[in-house]
């Protein structure tokens, strides 16, 4: 079985390549195309090692591997769908055609302006066809060998009841794989039932070994006979396995953010392991978070300098203060920011702060109406635990509390959470746990339409509560 990292090599080597090839066709017709470059080198062979085509000949491969790699192709690599690859490759090599065209052809004496059109043309024309072409026999061979079964991913099915029996055999007995291969069950429950199983059943407890020992690609969820609180606890718990979770459609009924249909070909699952959000948006999302983090970080040193001299005169204590929060897939991270309180603030246990919080110091109460004590986060956001909008990462202490009355909260841990979010921004601060269940609502629509826009629209008013001292 080939693994998901070779598989993606393949197509980066594949790219590059192809991308290399297509450029050097491309001068090859251009050097036959203009008459004035003709003129100016007096064959091809100088015309191909020319400074400015052999500078592009190692730049513009770099640059289009670039841009494939923010538009998610590289993000899934099995069981492409043929109509959004030829589309796909099709807009990226049309974005690849301007850049090459605005950074090394604009400037070519060209008498016609039609002619710099054609030339256009041709580079989107050479490029498309051969990227698409190699691209089209890597995605070919893989999709052959998954239906056949000549590949397959290990994949436990969580639940060991006749349902999941009956489910295990539709994927076995179906015409077309989908690459799941069920190696076995995974008991949830201790309750007796009727059931006739081929396959071993392991306990729950034992998950996170046995997806280590087995090389566990996939779980495939069955519904929890206690009722759709029991499976979203369930869900819950399996999310810091950091490992893509199906559902059948029985079950849609339990996510109240979109669904995600990773296939149309026999069985039908829904993933919900991660939010609705397209590869590009996904991948330009990260790149933005590390770029605009990294400024912050420089141009807001001098900041830091002055609120970290303040917060020393104040109160005795540390300038930086961590916490143990939980993020992406429920994976514990310590979130960074400056010292608001005065030290053993929570000496009796984890308590949420209110307006008039006698634990607040008073440059505390300064930096909180602005959110100046926020701004440690872009480290956060830098090293990858944060992305700059997403949810509030919540401690264990009060998910727990919340995950009890509203057992879907589980469902934000889809997405990295954020400095700022569609919560914080039409709801605020929480000082209670009906509160916070309260601005869930608005975490969750964001989940359900999350997008680089949205994103926009949230730092927007972010940055005007900050300016407007409405951070409390």
């Amino acid at each position: 079985m080939i693994s998901e990292s070779r598989q993606r090599l393949n197509y980066i080597v594949s790219d590059y390549i192809s991308t290399n090839v297509a450029w050097m066709l491309f001068n090859i017709v251009r050097f036959y195309f203009l008459d004035t470059t003709r003129i100016d080198y007096s064959s091809l062979w100088s015309y191909l090692t020319s400074q400015q085509i052999v500078l592009g000949q190692i730049f513009f491969p770099i640059m289009m591997l670039g841009i494939f790699y923010l538009s998610g192709y590289y993000n899934k690599v099995f069981l492409k769908s043929r109509l959004q690859e030829f589309v796909g490759t099709f807009s990226t090599s049309f974005i690849g055609m301007l850049a090459i065209y605005f950074i090394a052809l604009i400037n070519d004496n060209t008498p016609e302006r039609l002619r710099s059109y054609e030339l256009m043309a041709i580079l989107l024309g050479i490029m498309f066809c051969i990227v698409y072409s190699l691209r089209f026999c890597i995605t070919q061979v893989a999709t052959h060998n998954i239906h056949r079964r000549i590949w397959s991913f290990n994949t436990l099915i969580i639940g060991a009841s006749q349902v999941a029996a009956d489910l295990e055999k539709r994927l076995r007995s179906s015409k077309k794989s989908m690459g799941f291969n069920i190696i076995g069950y995974v008991e949830t429950c201790k309750e007796h039932e009727s059931r006739t199983l081929n396959l071993p059943i392991y306990d729950l407890e034992q998950l996170p070994k046995l997806c280590a020992d087995l090389n566990i690609k996939n779980l495939i969820i069955i519904p929890h006979r206690h009722g759709m609180n029991a499976t979203l606890d369930m869900i819950n718990k399996l999310y810091p396995l950091n490992l893509p979770m199906y559902i059948s459609p029985d079950l849609y009924n339990l996510i109240t953010a979109k669904a995600r249909v990773s296939n149309i070909i026999g069985e039908p699952l829904i993933d919900i392991s991660r939010a609705e959000m397209s590869d590009s948006t996904e991948n330009i999302k990260r790149i933005s978070d590390i770029i605009i983090s990294a400024f912050a970080l420089l141009f807001l040193f001098p900041l830091f300098i002055i609120v970290a001299i303040l917060i020393k005169l104040d109160s005795p204590g540390p300038i930086l203060y961590k916490q143990k929060r939980i993020g992406f897939h429920k994976k514990p991270f310590y979130i960074y920011k400056f010292r608001s309180m005065y030290v053993d603030a929570e000496a009796n246990g984890p308590t949420l702060s209110t307006l008039e919080d006698p634990r607040i110091t008073k440059i505390g109460k300064i930096m909180r109406k602005y959110r100046i004590d926020e701004l440690p986060n872009f480290w956060n956001v830098f090293i990858g635990d944060m992305s700059l909008v997403g949810p509030r990462p919540e401690r264990e202490f009060y998910i727990n509390q919340i995950i009890h009355q509203a057992p879907y909260y589980s469902l934000i841990h889809q997405v990295r959470p954020g400095i700022t979010s569609w919560g914080m921004v039409k709801f605020g601060y929480a000082s209670n746990v009906d509160e916070m269940i309260s601005r869930l609502k608005y975490d969750l629509l964001y989940i359900e339409n999350v997008s680089f826009a949205v994103d926009l629209k949230i730092l927007f008013y972010t940055i005007h509560t900050v300016l407007t001292g409405k951070g409390i």
